[in-house]
């Protein structure tokens, strides 16, 4: 049975009294009623160990630590490293907002947040807890050949379960651009999907040697970014990548993307 968001158990993380009853309220709007609240994060581990929630919406600040050593203390632990992460914060700085993107949360919400931005939140973590295969009509999605590129072990990680969930079953993967590129000369693929921000050799350099080899010229690149600049986008897609997709790298947008990229 398909899961929808109003399925959904949900355990908000928030310190401010004010703040988890606008949120609860505007979970409420979109019938989502499942929620249990807790004010430290000490509590919520607690409650977490009680019960594990479907997904998570969480704050930033706490008295008792960050947002990011919840995400990074869940991520270690095998039982809730699959727990969909959902950060809810006013911050707009992009180095404090870095480490959620590189870490596999499934969104970002802005304080105060619209109705299509928390829509959109709650459709990515429904995606990656009820999965729904990729359908082409070209060929049979388990035979997709996948290169996961990222220098982020948990970037890996969420990449590789939206990846799965949508039926590609054949994934390998690559730390940096330069253990790519020796793989790449080995074996075979039908679609490498690659972070920009990487040691040694970058995203952009990654695509410019496959656009240069005959043998791979061919292969469609999917480049992840959390970079918002024009300027730095628009080279990045002159280099040769086929699309450009942001982190937190989305079910849905991702699903959209594929189809268009393997259907050409």
């Amino acid at each position: 049975m398909q899961l929808s968001a109003t399925d959904l158990h949900i355990l908000l993380v928030e310190p401010s009294d004010v703040q988890r009853k606008i949120i609860k309220k505007r979970l409420s709007e979109e019938n989502v009623n499942q929620v249990i609240e807790a004010a430290t994060l000490q509590q919520a581990l607690e409650l977490i160990k009680q019960q594990k929630p479907d997904a998570i919406a969480c704050a930033l600040h706490f008295a008792d630590g960050t947002g990011e050593q919840l995400l990074q203390q869940l991520k270690a632990n095998i039982d809730t490293a699959d727990i969909p992460f959902m950060l809810v914060s006013s911050e707009s700085r992009k180095a404090h907002l870095e480490a959620f993107k590189q870490s596999g949360v499934v969104a970002i919400l802005p304080k105060p947040f619209d109705a299509m931005q928390l829509g959109k939140a709650l459709n990515a973590a429904v995606d990656l807890l009820s999965p729904a295969e990729l359908e082409l009509t070209l060929f049979d999605v388990h035979d997709v050949r996948v290169l996961i590129v990222d220098d982020s072990r948990l970037a890996r990680n969420h990449i590789r379960r939206v990846l799965a969930n949508l039926g590609m079953q054949h994934i390998t993967e690559a730390e940096d651009g330069k253990e790519a590129i020796a793989i790449l000369q080995q074996q075979m693929f039908d679609l490498v999907v690659t972070d920009y921000n990487m040691p040694e050799v970058n995203g952009q350099e990654l695509t410019q040697f496959i656009r240069e080899h005959s043998t791979l010229s061919h292969i469609p690149v999917l480049m992840v970014t959390s970079e918002a600049n024009d300027t730095h986008l628009a080279n990045i897609a002159q280099s040769g990548v086929n699309a450009l997709c942001d982190k937190p790298f989305e079910p849905q947008s991702v699903k959209q993307l594929l189809y268009k990229l393997l259907e050409h």
